[in-house]
């Protein structure tokens, strides 16, 4: 029983693993800012006795463990943290941890409030158990630690740095997240669209500044701005079939100074989400018409003007990859391999694999005993149950890899 083999150190590296996760928990970083984070994974890598390990840009940590001839699996474990303050009831909670954005330049508070230092420890204690027995594998295992999830530049940076030409070409790439709408120790799989495509646009509304009193010598942004805020309402619900899903939201409005003027100009900020390519296309074909013909009919005097920003692609597992990982989870965790709903949130995790041009499958891990009672990530109480969660990552990782990297007389194991 091979598998059993690689996870065979649990029990014994349990204690260490914890007090690492609660490390890396107090000690969050900002998106591209994860130098000590970088510096703290390079360090336990080299500890397990890890040859092959890389930088990729400044952040981006990359390791290959080659264990002879066989399949490359390569998986990915995110390494951010979020712009936000951490208001668990966690004796190691990250309190008073702040830092200099250096997109903005201010100092803000900083916690691991989407669970991506579970991604950490999970992906470290995989090749701590890989790399430990590798006389129960064959193949190539990459550990890719991947910095700025949560500002969709990551994952796009690491393939500018090159790692498409730096690693051997995965036959999968593997993925998972910490979920509170599994239940605790609970792994979920699905086929197709798992997290939506989403975007994020910035439109400015050129008016014609006047006196508050005299509107008819101006051009309003303010009413212009209120119309299309109204107008975009009827996309979703008018021009969207009932089949599918789009979310589309107005987050932001910003005019004016004072209420006797009326303004220049006027800024609003969109999100968009779809679980289809087409979908997407749509919303963003819509709102630029709509915000255009808005602009026309109230005499703007210059056409809108539009900034797409913080765009993530739809993740979208291939078929048959996520079989193969889900016959291997329900052979090994039995009824806690469960099925995963659509997630609205979005990923940048679909990136490297479509450079590197290779299929890839992701899932969700459970993080809370009680569900019903889960905050969701970005929650400032966002804080999964230590055990069995570090435990379940490890093993869906290594369960998934296996799936791939140990076999029997020719035939793939999973236990």
């Amino acid at each position: 029983m091979t598998l059993s083999t690689i996870l065979s150190d649990l029990d014994q590296t349990r204690g260490y693993r914890e007090e690492l996760y609660k490390y890396f928990h107090q000690h969050p970083e900002l998106s591209l800012q994860e130098f000590e984070t970088a510096k703290r994974i390079i360090a336990e890598l080299e500890s397990y006795g890890v040859e092959d390990v890389q930088r990729i840009g400044d952040t981006g940590v990359v390791a290959v463990i080659n264990n002879g001839d066989g399949p490359v699996v390569a998986a990915r474990g995110d390494i951010d943290a979020l712009p936000m303050a951490e208001r668990s009831d966690k004796d190691y909670a990250a309190t008073g941890v702040t830092q200099v954005d250096n997109n903005t330049g201010k100092e803000t508070p900083v916690a691991h409030s989407c669970g991506h230092d579970v991604h950490i420890s999970s992906l470290l204690g995989a090749v701590q158990a890989l790399n430990s027995h590798k006389e129960s594998w064959n193949g190539t295992f990459i550990a890719v630690f991947q910095p700025a999830e949560e500002t969709a530049a990551g994952a796009k940076m690491m393939v500018e740095e090159g790692i498409v030409d730096k690693l051997p070409t995965p036959d999968v790439y593997l993925g998972q997240h910490v979920l509170g709408t599994l239940p605790g120790g609970a792994v979920g799989t699905r086929v197709g669209a798992v997290m939506s495509e989403a975007a994020s646009i910035e439109i400015t509304l050129h008016g014609k500044g006047s006196h508050g009193s005299m509107p008819n010598l101006g051009v309003d942004p303010i009413v212009l701005g209120a119309a299309i805020v109204t107008r975009l309402q009827s996309v979703v619900s008018r021009e969207i079939a009932a089949s599918e899903t789009a979310v589309l939201t107005v987050g932001s409005f910003h005019a004016g100074t004072k209420s006797n003027i009326i303004p220049d100009s006027a800024v609003l900020q969109l999100n968009t989400r779809a679980f289809s390519k087409e979908v997407a296309a749509h919303l963003h074909e819509a709102i630029e018409r709509i915000v255009r013909h808005e602009c026309e009919a109230a005499r703007s005097p210059e056409p809108p003007e539009f900034k797409y920003y913080d765009q993530y692609p739809l993740t979208h597992n291939e078929v048959s990859a996520t079989a193969r990982v889900r016959a291997a989870f329900d052979e090994y965790f039995g009824e806690e391999s469960t099925d995963l709903a659509q997630v609205p949130a979005s990923e940048d995790f679909s990136i490297i694999p479509d450079a590197f041009g290779v299929p890839y499958s992701y899932w969700g891990l459970g993080g809370f005993a009680d569900p019903a009672a889960a905050p969701g990530n970005h929650s400032p109480a966002f804080a999964p149950d230590i055990q069995p969660t570090l435990d379940r990552g490890i093993e869906a990782l290594v369960v998934a890899a296996s799936a791939w990297l140990v076999k029997n007389e020719g035939h793939n194991e999973s236990i």
